[in-house]
């Protein structure tokens, strides 16, 4: 058994945190800022890792978007019929797939099937993995187009 590394760990409190936030009813974003603050009295609560943050607050921004490209490639499912772990799982990684330019798209599929192993049913790494690998293969154009487009910091 490989042992995960540190990205890893920042993905599945990512995950947890994300399937919280939606269990919950509120923002994943908040609960980052939450946990940040409930650390300095409450170590036991664990400090959110850079890459946690960066990927909650991505699909937190981009949650219609990545929902709308994930609800395009279910066959036969919806977004609302999946289980919840899924859910968190494939929002991460889709985000990732576009945006985490630093990261080999095969390397987020990867991650995001062991994610699924760890936390979901039989069937979901499989499942995952069927979805991601088709979310894949738009990433290159997706991540080029980002990287053409002018940006503004206002």
């Amino acid at each position: 058994m490989k042992h995960p590394g540190t990205r890893h760990k920042a993905r599945r409190r990512a995950v947890d945190l994300l399937f919280e936030a939606e269990a919950k009813g509120v923002k994943a974003t908040d609960l980052v800022t939450e946990r940040r603050e409930l650390v300095i009295t409450d170590e036991s609560v664990g400090q959110i890792h850079p890459y946690t943050a960066r990927v909650i607050e991505g699909v937190a921004g981009d949650q219609d978007q990545v929902d709308a490209v994930l609800s395009s490639h279910l066959k036969e499912w919806t977004l609302p019929r999946l289980p919840a772990v899924d859910r968190a799982i494939m929002r991460l990684a889709t985000w990732e797939l576009f945006n985490a330019t630093d990261v080999d798209p095969v390397v987020i599929v990867d991650e995001a099937v062991e994610l699924a192993k760890e936390l979901s049913t039989d069937d979901s790494p499989a499942f995952v993995n069927g979805v991601l690998a088709r979310i894949a293969d738009l990433a290159p154009q997706v991540r080029a187009a980002a990287a053409a487009e002018p940006h503004t910091d206002c």
